[in-house]
């Protein structure tokens, strides 16, 4: 059974990274946009990485400009609104397609799996997350509307920590 570590993506700077790098660490991956309605949600997923990944947690955000193309920008340009609008810190990788001919190998695996709370298929818009645990194995997956400092995603944080 495929898991996180079996996969490799380019970073927001254009170097490959295995995403063996967290093995044994309790990941959200997030498809995210800078021109957005959710685009608020950086702040929420910052302070989720403050205070989480002194015990083991990482967030791994994946731009994407599949969804009315709210993530225009050149890779150096979307690290720099990252940084100077929202003060993020956790990784960034370079732009991926989430659904359809283009879908990114590492999302067509999120997305096949029946997890919840949200139900298996297609992204259904910028920020949607899917919580990996410490073996690689998808955990649970929310939809882009649900905040990441929300009681559902805390929860399913601090269980994943616990196993």
């Amino acid at each position: 059974m495929p898991s996180l570590y079996d996969f490799s993506v380019p970073d927001i700077d254009g170097s490959e990274r295995p995403l063996s790098e967290w093995k044994d660490k309790v990941v959200l991956v997030v498809n995210v946009a800078s021109k957005c309605g959710l685009t608020p949600q950086y702040d929420g997923l910052q302070r989720l990485y403050d205070e989480y990944r002194g015990q083991g947690v990482e967030i791994l955000g994946f731009p994407c400009n599949q969804f009315m193309q709210q993530e225009p920008g050149s890779e150096a340009e979307i690290k720099e609104f990252c940084t100077l609008e929202y003060g993020v810190t956790f990784p960034l990788f370079s732009k991926v397609e989430v659904n359809g001919d283009g879908c990114d190998p590492l999302y067509a695996w999120l997305t096949a799996s029946e997890v919840g709370p949200e139900e298996a298929g297609d992204v259904k818009w910028n920020f949607g997350k899917f919580l990996i645990g410490r073996d690689g194995q998808i955990r649970a997956r929310f939809a882009p509307q649900t905040e990441p400092c929300s009681d559902e995603v805390v929860q399913a944080i601090t269980a994943a920590l616990a196993h």
